[in-house]
């Protein structure tokens, strides 16, 4: 089902910007790819999928989680902390109890999470690839997104060092050998990547943070090695002032300026956070193309700030939305993260702080664009067909009177009708077909609460 045509669209959003922004009419989808919309009737015998009722839009564009966090949400430990807490006591703490089969369950659960809120695109950071798994973390991963049929960035991560935590009874950090790290990303490279701007697997290189976990030289070797491979670049930087404060201590300059030395800016590299940037790094990372993964939700629950996108869009640079990992937000979903992007921004910078249309785009285009997925994020003729009907035949969007936008400003639970990546159905009819959600949920159950007893204590 690759060819059929979207009827009965009174409220469509494109993820463009401008007079482009919304259309109506309908939408024909040949061979997976969009090829004509407007005033369209269906020809004789082909598929009608019937969109009255519903807003299309774009599939959503994850540029940043970590799935491998999805049964660590609401660690008591973790909820009243900053970014320092939680990641002691959530990820450095938890990652020995993932044995594989909590690696396969906590992945479904985060892409059934994205899947069924439009998502149809997905960005993983995984920075977990100890020698005590004997399984490999990056197969579960692209195994996983296959099976849901959603396009995939493996960000194949790493650290070749931990930081120094106050609590002592933390299980070693899952450190590797910068050899060994890049080694890595070069074999899922060779066996997965696809530069094509629709592809269904890219591969990136993404050591988990460059300041805290590699050290100096280092930093500048995965750049070489990433772009020998022709692979782009990602990493968390800015997210809190403790990570400002430590660069500048550490090497005399703000963490923009010192990547920037280390080779670690331009068109191939995209930020996760940067919520504490100045404007002179933020005209440097728009000059150069690198883009930002704005995260509000997880930098809200950790009470990090938040990021400057509207001033860094303004500059022309790259905005994309992030879910994030769920052990920091707890919400896994991109309609929470829509909703968190619109109102952010009003509340500290008034209602022409940015527009529901804007945060579509960077949503849909802006992701697509910080991947490198040059034909997908937007709906026009000649783009891939990856598309979500959203249904408003529910209370929470009665009574507007600009129901296009609806489900990016009231925020709560997307209910997808259908999404389609490359024309190939996701979500059928509100769910995805082969997933069975109730024994997922009693398996997650049974998993975390093994996980809880597994837990390192030294």
């Amino acid at each position: 089902m690759t060819s059929f045509i979207v009827t009965g669209i009174e409220h469509g959003l494109t993820g463009m910007r401008g007079p482009e922004a919304r259309f109506q009419g309908a939408l024909r989808v040949e061979e997976g790819v969009i090829t004509e919309i407007g005033d369209l009737t269906p020809a004789p015998a082909e598929r009608i999928i019937d969109a009255r009722g519903c807003v299309v839009t774009p599939g959503f564009v994850n540029t940043h989680h970590h799935l491998f966090q999805s049964l660590m949400k609401s660690i008591p430990a973790t909820i009243n902390g900053g970014l320092d807490d939680w990641v002691m006591e959530g990820p450095y703490r938890f990652w020995p109890t993932l044995d594989e089969e909590a690696m396969r369950l906590s992945v479904t659960v985060g892409l059934a999470e994205l899947a069924l809120s439009g998502t149809t695109t997905v960005s993983d950071l995984h920075y977990i690839f100890p020698d005590e798994y004997d399984y490999d973390p990056a197969e579960v991963l692209v195994e996983t997104a296959a099976r849901f049929g959603m396009r995939f960035v493996l960000g194949r991560g790493g650290l070749t060092h931990g930081r120094p935590w106050h609590q002592t009874d933390l299980p070693p950090a899952p450190a590797e050998t910068l050899d060994a790290m890049l080694a890595g990303v070069e074999a899922a490279a060779t066996r997965w990547h696809d530069p094509s701007g629709s592809a269904m697997v890219k591969v990136a290189a993404t050591p988990v943070t460059t300041v805290f976990n590699l050290r100096e030289g280092e930093v500048r070797e995965v750049a070489q090695a990433a772009r020998a491979l022709g692979i782009r670049m990602h990493t968390h930087l800015s997210e809190n002032d403790t990570y400002v404060n430590s660069t500048v201590e550490r090497f005399g300059m703000r963490p923009v300026h010192w990547m920037a030395e280390q080779e670690w800016v331009g068109p191939d590299v995209w930020f996760a956070h940067l919520v504490k940037c100045d404007d002179d790094e933020l005209g440097l990372l728009a000059d150069v193309g690198t883009a930002m993964a704005h995260c509000p939700q997880s930098n809200l629950r950790l009470g990090s700030g938040i990021a400057p996108a509207p001033a860094f869009s303004a500059m022309g640079g790259i905005v994309s939305l992030g879910v994030d990992g769920t052990s920091a937000n707890e919400a896994g979903d991109m309609a929470q993260a829509l909703y968190s992007a619109f109102t952010v921004h009003r509340g500290i910078g008034g209602p022409a702080a940015t527009t529901a249309e804007t945060v579509m785009h960077w949503a849909t285009a802006g992701g697509a664009r910080a991947l490198g997925f040059d034909n997908v994020g937007t709906l026009e003729p000649g783009r891939a067909a990856d598309l979500v009907l959203i249904e408003l035949a529910h209370p929470r969007y009665f009574g507007h009177h600009d129901p296009t936008i609806a489900p990016i400003i009231s925020g709560g639970e997307f209910h997808v009708r259908h999404s389609f990546v490359g024309g190939r159905p996701v979500v059928v009819d509100g769910g995805v077909p082969w997933l069975d959600v109730e024994k997922l949920g009693a398996d997650a159950a049974r998993t975390v609460e093994k996980m809880k007893a597994a837990a390192y204590v030294a």
